[in-house]
């Protein structure tokens, strides 16, 4: 029996029509990883949804709560990069711990043996066992997301999307009838929603004030912590024109932890923004472990296109990653995700960077 994970929109609910035109024994499962008393997150009207997708193909629905374990392995994880400056990629984690973590032992145990997702990402069986390869559908491929699965979670899992595109997807549901054909998509973490970042945030982080500088060392503002901003952020920094400057945008190039300061720049493509050298740490992969330098691809951010570049294992399961070409607003925290053509090798978190 196949067990599919539905969140209540298009993707997951054609994932489970696909497999049930097939033929196949399937259930649907709906997970809650968040309090439903929190007003941004759409727990009770996603779930409402997903049951009416099961009752249009006469399936069953099970409902799990994983909220506490989504705190305890997700979200403290969110929290404490933060916290120390980064800006970290919850979606990865939720998908190792989460989806295909411990709601793949609850599928177990209803007796499931595979576990369906709506994600965009294909699972081949190559020589050497289970592959990890981008959809067909580059624009909206979630390989990325997927890439930290042990290869035990994605012997398990099922992507009965990785075929087709949004266009086919929402064709699909449409012509079979389901209620949620015309759904828009949903953007962001659940526990963010629509609302303001920094105000959520703020729920958990304190403001640490501190100052903004140039480049040079001069003083232009005073940011609220560096907790609330990224690298390449360009809004928000409340700096405007500032006497002796020209009109520019300013973006945010650098956080000096130590001096709790914000390094801002004028110019997109600003010297301090670039870098070629990224160093990670402890490497995830889905091949056989490199002892070698080799030749990939790497997306250094969700949607960036691959960028060439050699890969260096180091002596502590870390890698340092050589760019062809510069690379603007490398951010650590992030995950460095690397390929070989559609294939997905693995990756790392993102710990510094170097021009």
């Amino acid at each position: 029996m196949i067990v599919v994970g539905l969140s209540g929109g298009v993707d997951s609910a054609v994932a489970a029509l696909l497999l049930r035109q097939q033929g196949l024994e399937i259930e649907g499962l709906f997970m809650a990883n968040w309090e439903e008393d929190d007003a941004y997150c759409t727990i009770s009207a996603d779930y409402q949804d997903a049951l009416a997708v099961c009752r249009e193909l006469r399936i069953p629905l099970h409902r799990v709560d994983f909220a506490a374990e989504y705190r305890q392995r997700v979200f403290d994880y969110f929290l404490t990069e933060y916290r120390a400056g980064r800006t970290p990629n919850p979606d990865v984690l939720c998908n190792r711990e989460i989806k295909f973590g411990v709601c793949l032992e609850h599928v177990r145990r209803l007796g499931g043996t595979h576990f369906a997702t709506g994600h965009y990402a294909r699972r081949i069986e190559g020589p050497s066992g289970v592959e990890l390869h981008k959809a067909t559908d580059s624009t909206k491929d979630q390989s990325y997301f997927l890439h930290s699965l042990e290869r035990a979670q994605l012997e398990a899992a099922m992507f009965p999307l990785g075929e087709l595109t949004k266009l086919e997807v929402r064709e699909r549901a449409r012509s079979a009838g389901l209620p949620v054909h015309d759904k828009p998509d949903s953007t962001g973490i659940c526990f963010i929603g629509e609302r303001p970042f920094r105000e959520f945030l703020n729920q958990y982080i304190a403001d640490t004030p501190g100052p903004i500088l140039t480049s040079a060392g001069e003083t232009l503002g005073t940011h609220h912590g560096l907790a609330f901003y990224t690298l390449g952020q360009r809004g928000g920094l409340e700096i405007g024109g500032r006497a002796g400057h020209a009109e520019a945008a300013w973006y945010v190039a650098r956080k000096d932890l130590k001096r709790n300061a914000l390094i801002v720049v004028q110019g997109h493509d600003h010297p301090l923004m670039l870098s070629k050298t990224v160093t990670t740490g402890l490497a995830h992969w889905l091949i056989d472990t490199p002892s070698h330098p080799f030749e990939a691809g790497v997306k250094l951010r969700y949607r960036q296109s691959d960028q060439r570049c050699r890969v260096s294992p180091l002596d502590h399961g870390g890698l340092q990653i050589e760019c062809q070409d510069a690379q603007r607003a490398v951010t650590p925290g992030q995950f460095a995700v690397l390929y070989s053509d559609t294939r997905c090798l693995g990756g790392a978190v993102i710990e510094s960077t170097a021009n």
